[in-house]
């Protein structure tokens, strides 16, 4: 009969090794997956307008929609990408041109832009942002705010080339 002998020096190498290989475990598949490329949203192309033009502001401003700008895989942050954004909001509803604006993403990928304040549709306070430029795939999100009193809100893109 074989007898295993379990001292302190023993089971210090033994969870070493454990903790060693459990934690390279959870950083290496991290790192060799990627970005996974942002998907459209149901809705997010409702009440889009082709070729919106880019703007300073949309409206009058007191509301801030912001966000980044990033490509699939690597992440590397996209500069110059045109970002259209629109809303219902306290100036006019989301099938109005004066609704509509874009804006471009900075040498980072950040991008930020004033509009109305965002007022509730269908019972959602929510916003459109669309990538549509042609360089990667097309992408439309709607996000949805947590309460009508924000006063800002982000959206992030993930591209894949086209």
């Amino acid at each position: 009969m074989t007898m295993v002998v379990l001292n302190r020096r023993y089971l210090l190498a033994a969870g070493g090794l454990v903790l060693a290989a459990g934690v390279s475990g959870l950083l290496l598949p991290a790192r060799a997956e990627g970005l996974a490329p942002t998907e459209s949203m149901s809705g997010g192309a409702n009440n889009y307008r082709k070729g919106a033009a880019i703007v300073d502001r949309i409206g009058k401003g007191g509301f801030w929609m912001s966000g980044t700008v990033r490509r699939a895989g690597d992440g590397a942050p996209l500069a110059g990408q045109r970002i259209q954004i629109w809303a219902h909001t306290t100036e006019g509803q989301e099938h109005e041109p004066q609704s509509h604006g874009a804006t471009l993403t900075d040498k980072d990928g950040k991008f930020r832009l004033e509009m109305p304040q965002i007022i509730p549709i269908f019972g959602q306070p929510h916003g459109h942002l669309a990538y549509d430029s042609g360089e990667f795939k097309t992408v439309f999100l709607r996000p949805v705010m947590r309460s009508a009193k924000e006063t800002s809100l982000e959206a992030h893109f993930v591209l894949q080339t086209a």
